[in-house]
């Protein structure tokens, strides 16, 4: 079983409980890694609305510095990653490989050159909001407010340091005007699913999806309940399917991939990386050809990162 997850949640968790990465109180913990065969997680810090400027630098780097504590101490078992040869290398040692991103890009206290920082710290993606407005643009709560001209230089700063602009959260006329022409790198969703199959707005439209596939991104199944289904859990791993099957008719068999949303309050029947990395499993009992399913599980991820990390760091 293999799993590039491009999502979690989980090292705030740990910072906030004083965890570390073999925790019995989080879904994502390495404790699992014996059961994952590869194994690449990206660790968002994640940046409230409540904080804004200083503030908001201030939680990152503290939040950091824990999850670099946390890599000191188990490097025997986890590695950071600059680059996608490290992937390779530390996945090939039976390593979790942990790629950094941000979660808010109110993080940037609305200052330009707090994305090049960002990039020098590693940082390899980076939602442009979480649910509220922030000096970029706006999550759902304003479904009304478009990009700010702070937000439209920061997306071609982001570009320039090539930290992948992730769309999860961003409200619809944010995506609008992405898909307009503000984009000219492709973007991803590290942790959305499909609007037609589940009606929550934090999900993609189909013209949504099908421009992250002409464009050659990602979309990452997101394993929160409520952006699964519009219907009570039954079977977490076949409401997700729906997801996949409809993906994969519209062209997707590329850009699908893992978003967990691991200690992001998800409520799921696959709520740790072992049984999560059997949804690959699933998917080929229920007639995706093996070379799909790894493709969903791993691959193209990395392929993702082969051709927009190649700039070693």
């Amino acid at each position: 079983m293999k799993l590039f997850d491009l999502h979690c949640d989980t090292i705030e968790r740990m910072e906030e409980h004083g965890e570390n990465m073999l925790t019995e109180n989080c879904q994502l913990s390495l404790r699992y890694l014996p059961q994952v065969e590869k194994w690449c997680q990206t660790f968002a810090i994640f940046i409230p609305d409540s904080k804004r400027g200083a503030d908001a630098m201030e939680y990152y780097e503290r939040v950091r510095a824990y999850f670099h504590k946390m890599l000191d101490e188990h490097k025997d078992i986890v590695e950071f990653v600059h680059n996608a040869d490290d992937i390779k290398r530390i996945t090939a040692a039976k390593k979790c490989a942990a790629v950094l991103s941000v979660e808010g890009a109110a993080v940037l206290g609305g200052k330009l050159e707090n994305i090049e920082k960002l990039a020098r710290d590693g940082v390899k993606m980076m939602t442009l909001t979480w649910n509220g407005p922030n000096e970029l643009a706006s999550g759902n709560v304003d479904p009304q407010m478009g990009f700010t001209d702070f937000g439209r230089e920061a997306v071609k700063e982001m570009e320039r340091q090539n930290i992948i602009v992730d769309v999860s959260h961003l409200n619809d006329k944010g995506m609008e005007e992405l898909m307009g022409g503000l984009a000219t790198k492709p973007i991803i969703a590290t942790h959305s699913n499909l609007r037609s199959i589940c009606s929550h707005k934090r999900n993609l439209t189909e013209e949504m999806f099908q421009y992250i596939v002409e464009h050659k991104g990602l979309c990452g199944l997101n394993l929160l309940h409520n952006f699964v289904s519009d219907e009570p859990m039954k079977d977490s791993k076949a409401e997700l399917f729906r997801h996949v099957y409809r993906m994969l008719e519209l062209g997707g068999e590329d850009v699908i991939c893992c978003g967990s949303d691991f200690d992001g309050g998800i409520t799921s029947q696959m709520d740790n990386p072992a049984l999560f990395a059997s949804f690959g499993d699933y998917m080929v009992e229920n007639g995706i050809s093996r070379r799909v399913s790894d493709k969903i599980m791993f691959d193209n991820a990395l392929r993702f990162f082969e051709e927009m990390l190649d700039d070693a760091q």
